[in-house]
C-alpha cells in the first residue's frame, strides 16, 4: 500500500507545471494543472471531480477545513497538493473550483 501511495504521489508531481509566483491562476488553471490527475481518476482515494456523494461529506465540513487539507496534505496528497508554488489564494480558489463542480 505505501508503494501505491508512494506511486501515486510521484505521478501527481509529475505533471505538475510550475509558474512565476507573479502569475495569478484561477481555480480552474491550478485544477487542470496540478489536481486533475488525482482527482480525475480517483488515484489513492482523491474525491473524483464532479462526483457528488465523494464530496458529499466533505463539503460539509466547510471550504476552510478543506484547504487546510489541502494546505497540509493528506493521504498520498503530499501539502499544497502538488502545487508547491501556489498562493494560499490559488489553493482555495482550485477547491472552490473542485467543490463547485461536485455539489
Amino acid at each position: 500500500m505505501k508503494k501505491l501511495l508512494l506511486l501515486a504521489a510521484l505521478c501527481c508531481l509529475a505533471f505538475g507545471a510550475t509558474a512565476t509566483a507573479s502569475e495569478h491562476r484561477s481555480g480552474e488553471d491550478v485544477y487542470e494543472t496540478y489536481c486533475h490527475t488525482c482527482h480525475a481518476t480517483g488515484v489513492a482515494g482523491a474525491p473524483k471531480f464532479g462526483d457528488h456523494e465523494a464530496w458529499k461529506p466533505l463539503i460539509a465540513k466547510g471550504v476552510d477545513q478543506l484547504v487546510e487539507v489541502a494546505k497540509s496534505g493528506k493521504g498520498a496528497m503530499p501539502p499544497m497538493g502538488t502545487c508547491s508554488d501556489c498562493s494560499m489564494d490559488e489553493l482555495e480558489a482550485a477547491v472552490k473550483y473542485m467543490v463547485e463542480n461536485s455539489q
